[in-house]
């Protein structure tokens, strides 16, 4: 788990789920309690993270098979725990992701089909045996998420292109996931209003991590 100074939360879920909405939310949150936050991202959150990311977000959605996303995606997120988020832990800051490693086992392997041993391996060569305290999935049909998502602009919308079915098969990871490890994870009704889902996950948090 993380360390004893700070907490590290994980929030995850597909296209369109309104993790960086609900992230500002918690982190206000938290920070009206007294809590030093530290709010970041994956893949990127780090300087050499973030030219990772532009390799991944950007371009076709056949620029990268899964085999290379999930090489690049655990390039990065190494990058990023040794440079941003353990240091952040060990100052005392609760550190709030949009992203770690669980997107990496709902999209390259449930999405992609890249072995879920495979993934499991990486993980230990990258990151070892630190883990979020807590997990928020954020979960809603794949038709909404999409169109929420195709109303942002920018660059960075490799991943939308995948098409429904995939986005389907990353949906049913991300429950597979919170299913498997309910100690860590809480699955979270994101097919509500912007208030419902900030009092479910404020409500989550309060329960599996103590603050008010």
């Amino acid at each position: 788990m993380a360390g004893t100074n700070g907490r590290f939360i994980t929030l995850e879920g597909g296209e369109g789920a309104g993790k960086s909405t609900q992230i500002r939310f918690l982190a206000d949150h938290l920070r009206r309690q007294g809590i030093d936050v530290a709010m970041t991202r994956e893949p990127g959150g780090s300087p050499g993270a973030e030219l990772i990311r532009k390799l991944l977000v950007e371009g076709p959605g056949d620029a990268w098979d899964g085999t290379t996303e999930a090489l690049l995606m655990f390039a990065a997120r190494r990058d990023h725990l040794e440079r941003t988020i353990r240091p952040a832990l060990a100052r005392g800051q609760w550190v709030i992701s949009d992203r770690f490693a669980d997107s990496t086992r709902a999209y390259q392997g449930y999405g992609h089909g890249f072995a879920h041993e495979r993934i499991e391996a990486l993980y230990q060569l990258a990151v070892g045996d630190f883990a979020p305290d807590l997990t928020l999935i954020l979960d809603l049909p794949v038709e909404t998420g999409l169109a929420r998502a195709a109303v942002r602009h920018g660059t960075e919308h490799r991943f939308e292109s995948l098409g429904q079915v995939f986005h389907q098969r990353v949906r049913d990871g991300f429950r597979a996931i919170a299913a498997a490890e309910p100690q860590r994870c809480v699955l979270i009704d994101a097919d509500a209003p912007i208030e419902t889902v900030r009092d479910r996950v404020l409500q989550a948090v309060t329960q599996r991590l103590g603050v008010g």
